[in-house]
């Protein structure tokens, strides 16, 4: 298991959470070998095995997402025994994991992000560090750990982008538009200089009010109280924010792989979620665009020559 805790860790990259995952999700395997399979070697488990083991996690209730995840950490598994040469076939390969259903979460449109922006009262400290939030939020789609961890060292007003730290440590590039600016500017200069900012805690670009970074449940928190100030209903949380970038990026006719990019997904396919487009703006792409689609052109009936 050493072995495995360290290919996850210097080939994959993977942080230690996902690492303490897919380690467990070995040991549910070993657990099944031993308890189910009359103590089969992971090493002899051949297709029908793992399917077998699938079926066994079903009896505990476990949901489709979860069986999911555990199926990611045994594929990782066959994955390390291969690179190993510790076996000669992947009996992963064709095994199929349970269908799962995407969830679309709720975007906002712009008008409800106007309205969002407007319930915060900007006559308070806390009230411009606030909007200066939001507007990051949206303006570059981050995670709410990425927004956190911004870094004043990492945010460059006059090129126009920030970097930030996302999953596994890695690093990338997002513009900022000049309306996030703004506010960050005013924020930086007016209400973060007089803060006392905590040893260890100077780089942070958002501090609350004793001087230390914001918590994950603060910017929750601030996001809760400015959506139900506006009067919206749906279920909004820092990923909405995320989830309306791209949304609005794709309706707009960004480039699906650019919008990757900003959004630091490793796969294409995490990113095709945010082409649920409307269905009036795909009618009216198809109508602008498909050449069979577009209206007819009044022509004179043509008479049959025998």
């Amino acid at each position: 298991m050493a072995g495995f805790k360290s290919y996850l860790m210097l080939e994959k990259g993977m942080s230690k959470h996902t690492i303490t995952a897919y380690t467990s999700d070995v040991e549910k395997l070993r657990t099944y070998a031993e308890s189910v399979e009359h103590n089969i070697n992971p090493l002899h488990m051949k297709l029908s095995n793992l399917e077998a083991f699938i079926h066994w996690l079903q009896q505990f209730q476990i949901n489709p997402q979860s069986q999911a995840r555990i199926l990611s950490g045994i594929r990782a598994f066959y994955k390390y025994l291969l690179m190993e040469d510790l076996l000669d076939d992947d009996p992963t390969e064709l095994l199929e994991g349970p269908r799962l259903r995407r969830k679309i979460p709720d975007v906002l449109s712009v008008s409800e992000l106007v309205d969002v922006f407007a319930t915060i009262d900007l006559s308070t400290d806390h009230g411009q560090r606030n909007r200066a939030i939001l507007e990051t939020l949206y303006a570059c789609g981050l995670r709410v750990s990425e927004l956190t961890g911004l870094r004043i060292s990492g945010y460059f007003p006059d090129r126009g982008f920030v970097k930030v730290t996302g999953k596994n440590d890695k690093e990338r590039i997002i513009p900022i538009g000049e309306e996030a600016i703004k506010f960050i500017d005013i924020y930086l200069q007016h209400i973060r200089s007089k803060v006392n900012i905590v040893k260890d805690y100077e780089d942070f670009l958002f501090l609350n009010r004793r001087g230390k970074p914001l918590s994950r449940v603060m910017v929750f928190m601030i996001i809760k109280e400015a959506v139900a100030s506006a009067g919206i209903t749906k279920n909004v949380s820092p990923h909405t924010f995320r989830h309306s970038f791209a949304t609005h990026l794709v309706e707009g006719g960004a480039d699906l792989r650019a919008v990757q990019d900003m959004l630091g997904h490793e796969s294409i396919t995490t990113t095709e979620i945010y082409t649920h487009l409307d269905r009036s703006y795909l009618r009216e792409t198809i109508m602008n665009f498909h050449p069979r689609a577009k209206p007819r052109q009044n022509t004179p009936l043509r008479s049959n020559s025998y």
